[in-house]
């Protein structure tokens, strides 16, 4: 595709990642006379608001996700690489993905986030994280193995660690898997087990500061908790996680130190920026924070590079109040939308102000016919709350025959309280009674005790 009117080559726009960000950015520029060229490690774009989902048995990986080159098919400017970009070469204004170095005239970098263990990383492999597919289906393996294991433990304390299920991190992610696997324990399987009462589970969930949900109105956070201890939780908040090992998590409230006998613990307590941050701040001088996101201009860009756009879960945004944009699917949308328009107007020599995000409001499903939703200008709670959280995640749904199944998925979960996903998957799929090597890790049964909590 060569510039009629000059006989110049188009304008090249390299996008490096696949998320909400990347994706949007990429048919925002759908009509535009530019180049686009998306790359991505994965195939397919990931619909990450609703993994807790797949997590707890609800839906199937497919049904959240959809295929890049499918999504763009029909933008002919665009073509889609799967690999993974190992470097950037800022000068020569060059990617590099595996041995070949792919140009740009604009790159925007929109690779997202990871968990943060907030310097413990070897607490990953006792407490699962959930930002990819696989993420999902490990939780998922260790949720339904967790019973499969404690039906058939003839200890009783065993059998109470394995039907213990604790989850760091009151935020959104947190509250929803809460009341998911509450639902799970308390309804879904109670009739499916012979040995064990699966409503004698107990379900933690521990946040380090005075209420669940923070970024929510206080009165939200208030209705939520309380609809969470209504399915059977147990919300501790002003607790702190000090250590996760051998099947058991120490917590810190105030003065006090506990241990806990879990065998399944969840992660969703913090999040830091993916490698290709450092990449970035070595190959730029982009200043990071402490969570390792590049600190951008008002446009969005890196200083000192222009044409160097960084958005998303990797992107520290502070020039609209003084703090980073929260790590949500509407703020990488808005940036992607943005960054487009820019690269756009740019082209024709013309400006944009600098982004402002207009932050459409939080949600957060509690279980069936319970959410709390903030609008700003109205707060919901209950039913209302939960059908419009419902509508509003099968309207941002990609693709759709991912909102069609998902509508009959959850229509008939909601009349059949069944969920049609629970698979257990893996190499180590078979639980290992009297070994307690569920997880993946071996720890002596001796000498366990699970405490009340």
């Amino acid at each position: 595709m060569v510039d009629a009117l000059n006989n110049n080559p188009p304008h090249q726009v390299v996008i490096v990642g696949g998320g909400f960000g990347g994706l949007y950015t990429a048919k925002a520029l759908a009509k535009a006379s530019v180049n686009v060229t998306l790359i991505d490690k994965r195939n397919f774009h990931l619909f990450q608001p609703l993994l807790y989902q797949v997590a707890t048995g609800t839906l199937s990986p497919a049904d959240i996700s959809s295929p890049l080159r499918a999504v763009l098919s029909k933008s002919k400017n665009t073509k889609v690489l799967l690999g993974e970009v190992s470097d950037i070469d800022a000068e020569a204004q060059k990617v590099i993905l595996g041995d070949e170095a792919i140009p740009y005239d604009t790159l925007i970098v929109a690779t997202g986030a990871k968990h943060s263990y907030f310097g413990k990383d070897d607490w990953e492999e006792f407490a699962p994280g959930l930002k990819t597919v696989e993420d999902a289906i490990e939780m998922r393996r260790r949720i339904f193995t967790a019973f499969e294991a404690a039906e058939k433990e003839t200890d009783p304390e065993k059998r109470r660690a394995w039907l213990t299920f604790a989850i760091v991190g009151g935020g959104p992610t947190g509250v929803e898997l809460a009341g998911a696997i509450a639902e799970l324990a308390y309804q879904t399987l109670k009739e499916d087990f012979r040995n064990i009462d699966t409503s004698e589970t107990t379900i933690l969930l521990l946040e380090g500061m005075d209420r669940i949900l923070p970024p929510f109105a206080p009165e939200l956070s208030q209705a939520a908790a309380e609809s969470l201890q209504k399915l059977g939780v147990v919300v501790q908040t002003k607790t702190l996680v000090t250590n996760i090992e051998n099947d058991v998590i120490t917590i810190k409230q105030g003065d006090a130190v506990r241990e806990i006998a879990a065998k399944t613990v969840l992660w969703a307590a913090g999040v830091k920026a993916s490698a290709m941050g450092k990449v970035l701040a070595q190959r730029t001088g982009a200043e990071c924070d402490r969570a390792g996101r590049i600190i951008v201009e008002p446009d969005l860009s890196i200083k000192g590079h222009p044409n160097i756009f960084v958005i998303g879960d990797l992107a520290n945004f502070s020039h609209q109040n003084g703090k980073p944009l929260p790590g949500v699917a509407p703020v990488a949308t808005q940036e992607g939308e943005y960054v487009a328009e820019l690269i756009q107007q740019r082209l024709k020599g013309n400006t944009l102000p600098q982004f402002a995000y207009s932050d459409r409001g939080s949600l957060a499903m509690i279980g069936q016919n319970s959410a709390v939703v903030d609008l700003g200008f109205i707060k919901l709670k209950g039913f209302f709350a939960w059908l419009f959280w419902l509508l509003i995640h099968i309207y941002f749904l990609i693709e759709f025959d991912n909102k069609l199944i998902v509508m009959i998925q959850w229509a008939w979960n909601y009349m059949t309280r069944n969920r049609g996903a629970r698979l257990i998957t893996g190499q180590e799929s078979l639980p290992q009674v009297g070994t307690d090597n569920i997880n993946g890790y071996y720890t002596p049964a001796e000498n366990r005790q699970p405490i009340n909590v």
